[in-house]
């Protein structure tokens, strides 16, 4: 994933901020912080990024563990990011209210994401609704106008440590939680919804992070309920219930010639149901140095699914500019492993 120029100003904006909140904090030697304490108001129209942005570099510059509170009510987030590193390795973002994204989606269309927690180390996120408001970018890509891509609700990234939990997505513009360059991170009693026909709102999307584990996890959206990127290792998926969408899928691979491979991959335990797939490895038929190893899938059930397993050698979305090269690992044809549904 890049980070675009917008992003970076952004980041710094906020940089800012933290220096001037984190000495307002020091005087104060709380460690709970409530936003609406702090000024929030919970009437989902008042942006409330700057508030939360203020307790986020009090908690974050606190040397003892420290709580972010956000209550009841709706909360309207222009944008926001939680950067570290911080002072202190245990702090809980609990929240009980809903987070808004801007209903325009021009405002943060051309970021890559909406909220997002970078260089952090020993974060746990509880509970929470995430509305991303996609509707209207959606509508946009499909009257083929030209359209910003799109943000991710939630993005974890250089990051260790972390815990998501009890945690809710709504209609993101793009991917509703990123986990980028991570490790040792938890996300468990996890929902995330989006209609069946939204474009790019991949459920959970993990690459180049290692020792991740989702568990619990209900998915409706209209893309993968849970995409596996170059540089996923030792990921484990279990009491994962998926549809509609298209399936859990490894890839895509081999875009690159110097590629990190997926490796120890397991998904136990899963429900598909009214998905375009099941369980998926792509890769695109060119020479690449990644690779897909050590895979398993246990214990999986699906109904009306209309490919149970796909291994697709020659991915080429859209049938065009389609490599004509096979892959020097994976080549062939893609394959199709019918399984009777229940």
């Amino acid at each position: 994933m890049k980070i675009r120029a917008g992003s970076f100003i952004t980041i710094f904006v906020w940089a800012v901020l933290c220096f001037v909140f984190f000495n307002e904090a020091l005087a104060t030697g709380v460690t709970t912080f409530n936003v609406v304490d702090l000024g929030a108001e919970p009437d989902g129209e008042t942006d409330a990024a700057e508030i939360f942005q203020r307790a986020w570099c009090a908690a974050c510059g606190s040397p003892d563990p420290a709580k972010i509170y956000v209550p009841e009510g709706m909360f309207l987030i222009r944008q926001a990011y939680f950067s570290g590193p911080c002072e202190n390795n245990n702090i809980v973002f609990e929240i009980w209210g809903t987070l808004v994204a801007p209903s325009d989606y021009n405002v943060i269309g051309n970021d890559d994401n909406w909220l997002a927690f970078e260089h952090v180390d020993g974060v746990a996120i509880i509970g929470g609704k995430l509305y991303g408001q996609g509707a209207g970018l959606w509508a946009c890509k499909d009257s083929g106008n030209e359209c910003p891509k799109g943000a991710t609700n939630l993005s974890i990234t250089n990051s260790k440590n972390v815990v998501v939990t009890g945690l809710l997505s709504l209609n993101s513009q793009m991917f509703h939680v990123v986990v980028n360059r991570c490790g040792r991170v938890t996300m468990q009693d996890i929902e995330i919804k989006a209609p069946g026909d939204s474009p790019n709102t991949d459920g959970i999307h993990v690459q180049l992070s290692y020792d991740v584990t989702i568990l619990n996890s209900k998915i409706t959206t209209g893309d993968d309920c849970i995409s596996i990127g170059p540089g996923a290792k030792n990921l484990w998926m279990e009491n994962i219930l998926c549809g509609p969408g298209h399936g859990v899928s490894i890839g895509s691979l081999a875009k690159n010639l110097k590629e990190k491979g997926v490796q120890n991959v397991t998904l136990k335990t899963a429900t598909f149901k009214n998905t375009q797939n099941g369980v998926r490895i792509k890769a695109w038929g060119r020479p690449s140095k990644g690779f897909a190893r050590k895979i398993v899938f246990k214990d999986l059930k699906m109904r009306n699914v209309h490919n149970p397993i796909l291994i697709d050698q020659n991915y080429c979305p859209d049938n065009k500019n389609c490599p004509g090269q096979l892959n020097s690992h994976i080549g062939g044809t893609p394959t199709y492993l019918p399984l009777p549904t229940m």
